[in-house]
């Protein structure tokens, strides 16, 4: 994330020229020799809790998008049925409509927000398959509140994050800021890094 070379070169991800202040200042107080160890970590801690994947796209290939299954369309309305009344009860009903996918690849992630790189606004909701499959619907539910919370911090022009602004808005809610849950046959857990796509969008998991 951020390397000083030999030379006294400061070299930093490309996300972190998306960063506020607050996260710069950081950096140069992480890189000042001077500054006591404790005050190191934190500010290390800082810098390193920005997402810089959001505000740098991937050059990998956009993953290819699954097919239909069975019943597919009856829970997709009752996934959208839900973001509308999470939304109103919640959020008081600002909250965009916004598409939702149903995901058979997750493996150890719960749900995710996909955010367009170029305007930042939230483009859709993934559900992780197993969990809709291998746990009580009231966790879905949790999962889906999880991440309007995201699509708020978004549609607010907030980073989309988890940190202090995203966890007293999940305890207004009711709702684990880090909810983690096995989904797999092996053990694993909610991963919350998010991930750059080459279509122009980011990840924001659970």
């Amino acid at each position: 994330m951020v390397t000083l070379t030999a030379r006294r070169e400061l070299r930093v991800h490309q996300g972190y020229a998306s960063a506020p202040d607050r996260v710069l200042r950081a950096i140069v107080r992480f890189l000042n020799p001077r500054l006591p160890r404790a005050m190191r970590r934190l500010a290390e801690r800082e810098f390193l809790g920005f997402p810089v994947e959001l505000y740098a796209a991937s050059h990998s290939r956009p993953p290819r998008r699954e097919r239909a299954r069975p019943g597919d369309i009856a829970l997709l309305q009752r996934l959208t049925s839900v973001h509308e009344r999470l939304n109103r009860e919640h959020f008081g009903g600002v909250l965009g409509a916004i598409a939702i996918r149903l995901s058979g690849r997750m493996r150890t992630r719960l749900g995710e927000l996909a955010v367009d790189l170029k305007s930042g606004r939230p483009t859709e909701i993934a559900i992780s398959r197993r969990h809709i499959v291998r746990h009580p619907w009231a966790e879905v539910e949790h999962t889906m509140l999880h991440e309007m919370v995201h699509q708020w911090q978004a549609e607010t022009g907030l980073p989309v994050d988890h940190g202090r602004g995203f966890r007293r808005k999940a305890r207004e809610l009711g709702i684990q800021p880090q909810a983690r849950r096995m989904v797999g046959r092996t053990e694993g857990r909610s991963d919350d890094r998010a991930v750059g796509r080459s279509d122009g969008t980011t990840n924001e998991t659970l």
